[in-house]
């Protein structure tokens, strides 16, 4: 089965406070959206590979994010672990026009 990018819009960036993160649903994936107090923004898998943390709720200092349950730390850029050995899975993410937030996810094509 091939896959292909479909953009959803989610929800308005103001709901998300800086330097907080924020869970959706978007089809069948939760996703954890963060704003930055720069605001830029990223969109992650919701949980912790480590023990399945709601990454949600972690820190954001950066582009780093700490999870809330065991401190393990993840780049927002790039997914990769910064501690630990298993990196998150990462989602296009951007502010539309209208100030509504643009996420990118894979849809199964038939």
């Amino acid at each position: 089965m091939t896959k292909r990018m479909v953009e959803v819009q989610i929800g308005a960036v103001a709901s998300i406070p800086p330097g907080e993160g924020r869970n959706f649903l978007v089809g069948r994936e939760r996703i954890a959206i963060f704003r930055t107090r720069g605001g830029e923004l990223f969109a992650v898998q919701a949980e912790c590979p480590h023990r399945g943390g709601p990454l949600a709720d972690g820190l954001v200092g950066g582009h780093t994010l700490i999870c809330p349950l065991h401190a393990w730390k993840f780049d927002l850029t790039t997914g990769k672990a910064l501690m630990g050995d298993c990196g998150l899975k990462t989602y296009p993410a951007r502010v539309d026009a209208e100030g509504q937030i643009v996420v990118g996810v894979e849809e199964p094509v038939n």
